[in-house]
């Protein structure tokens, strides 16, 4: 069983965050997580990998950032959410435990820019914005490629900001949710329900993790 979640508040260059730690019995690494531009920490996918990887020695890390902290609505620049998750980096890494360092959306694009910076151990992108919807012509895919550490893509079926069959060859893995929309969620026809297709989610990142030794 997992410990009940911790919240600290962590002072950056962009204002104050918030890490919600829920820490594995026999933590091995942590896997830092931050929100998208839309949303925060309560996102289905992000809530799944909290419960599910603490059992597998994985102790996982919920971010805020601050412009989320401080009850704004509108995500600031890419730079400004990067100076925010540079603060955060030694706390996360104060366990003394190898951190893979992911976000969903706007939260994975921060993960790859930061990732070699950082010392980062890998990177999890979940919902990888790959391109504004409509606009595949407007690709991030170079923020991607350029991550530098081993990375895992866990990208809906039917995402508009890229589908699976859009990311280009490189040197990360991709797992595909089926039917999945930018937060994974699944509509009633595709006949799966939410809890099988967040199993799909965690059992991909789960197996990943264990993957990176």
């Amino acid at each position: 069983m997992s410990r009940q979640p911790r919240t600290q508040n962590v002072t950056t260059d962009a204002g104050e965050a918030r890490i919600t730690w829920i820490t594995s019995p026999a933590p091995r690494l942590v896997l830092a997580v931050g929100h998208g531009a839309g949303g925060g920490i309560e996102a289905r996918d992000l809530k799944a990998l909290a419960a599910a990887l603490p059992g597998h020695g994985v102790t996982v890390a919920l971010v805020e950032q601050p412009w989320r902290v401080a009850g704004k609505k509108v995500a600031p620049a890419p730079k400004t959410l990067d100076t925010g998750w540079r603060g955060l980096w030694p706390a996360l890494a104060a366990p003394g435990l190898p951190v893979v360092s992911g976000g969903r959306s706007a939260g994975a694009r921060v993960a790859c820019r930061t990732a070699t910076e950082l010392g980062a151990a890998a990177v999890l992108a979940l919902s990888f914005p790959l391109h504004p919807p409509g606009k595949p012509e407007k690709s991030r895919a170079d923020e991607l490629l350029g991550a530098g550490v081993p990375t895992l893509v866990v990208q809906g079926g039917n995402d508009p900001f890229g589908r699976p069959d859009e990311f280009p060859p490189g040197p990360h893995t991709l797992a595909e949710v089926p039917h999945g929309d930018h937060g994974f969620a699944v509509p009633k026809r595709s006949g799966a329900t939410e809890e099988q297709t967040m199993r799909v989610l965690t059992d991909a990142v789960a197996g990943w993790i264990a993957s990176l030794g």
